[in-house]
């Protein structure tokens, strides 16, 4: 009976010596948990006023707001195509820029007879680098461009490492997801400068906002479109031009349909024109949007999850057997 009142005896003592520390404890519990809820808060009202509420007010006039020209690189794709099928349905005219000129022709007979707007395009090769961008230049030069839509960017056929790649593989993605949109850029900024007005539009696909697997080049690429895209949105604001860093995770194209998560949950990977229409609604809305509501809702809660849970879904993302 001693010992046992001896036991509670100590654990008293204990309990009243440590009883600040679990207050304390508890205030930053507190404290943590209303921080949580506060980011919650305004993730969710950031949702409703960039997606929802755009949808309910009358659309924007593009063409008057930027000027009557868009150029979109990476023209063929399919993102791209809906993207310029979009902004010529909002009155744009536009410039197409691929290395496909067949593919290229087809893309703009469709959008001028969809939409009735003037479409042209230029065939070109950015994996050539520097010799790329001359007919670019010579096309563009007495053209006033309103819009410029990066979309250009070098795929891995699957998950490699830098080991893996060869070295003329690793200069195809550096030629065509860095040097592309920081030359086109340079090319069509001085007369968007001079008439104070225009956008910029980088577009960076991602799978998530962290690492899940080996893609370091393809990763490296997206840090650089991010910083990019910031520096030139603090550069250019003074000077009226609007630049928006765009990146959408899973839509539903050939390439994205090979893996499981577009096969599994169709819900919340858009074909390219539901994206393409939901992305243009925020341009001279927010600077930097996945463009679509579904893919915001994804990686909200992505970041929320410890980068562990990003490695196990390594083997989950790899492509499926054909």
């Amino acid at each position: 009976m001693a010992a046992v009142d001896s036991f509670h005896l100590l654990y008293r003592q204990v309990a009243w010596s440590c009883q600040g520390h679990m207050e304390l404890l508890a205030v930053v519990g507190a404290l943590y948990t209303a921080g949580k809820g506060l980011k919650l808060i305004c993730q969710s009202y950031n949702l409703i006023r960039l997606h929802i509420t755009p949808l309910l007010l009358s659309r924007t006039n593009l063409a008057r707001r930027y000027g009557e020209w868009a150029v979109v690189t990476g023209a063929t794709g399919s993102i791209a195509q809906a993207y310029a099928q979009e902004l010529a349905r909002c009155g744009m005219n536009i410039i197409l820029v691929d290395n496909n000129r067949e593919k290229l022709q087809k893309v703009s007979d469709a959008i001028n007879a969809a939409h009735g707007v003037n479409t042209s395009f230029i065939e070109v090769d950015f994996c050539k680098g520097h010799e790329a961008y001359r007919p670019i230049k010579e096309a563009l030069r007495h053209v006033e461009v309103g819009i410029l839509v990066n979309c250009i960017g070098d795929f891995l056929e699957y998950p490699q490492s830098v080991l893996e790649c060869p070295e003329e593989q690793l200069w195809d993605i550096i030629y065509v997801s860095v040097s592309a949109a920081t030359i086109m850029v340079n090319i069509v900024l001085p007369g968007m400068a001079q008439r104070r007005r225009g956008a910029i539009v980088n577009v960076s696909f991602r799978s998530c906002c962290k690492p899940a697997f080996p893609m370091t080049m393809y990763t490296s690429c997206q840090l650089y479109m991010d910083g990019f895209t910031k520096e030139l949105q603090s550069e250019l604001t003074s000077k009226g031009i609007f630049v928006q860093y765009l990146t959408p995770l899973c839509v539903a194209t050939k390439r994205t349909f090979r893996y499981r998560p577009s096969q599994r949950f169709p819900f919340l990977v858009p074909s390219p024109e539901v994206y393409a229409h939901h992305a243009v609604q925020m341009l001279g809305v927010s600077h930097r949007t996945t463009g679509y509501w579904a893919h915001s809702i994804q990686l909200a809660a992505a970041c929320w999850l410890p980068d562990c849970i990003f490695q196990l879904m390594g083997r989950f993302l790899q492509p499926t057997q054909e």
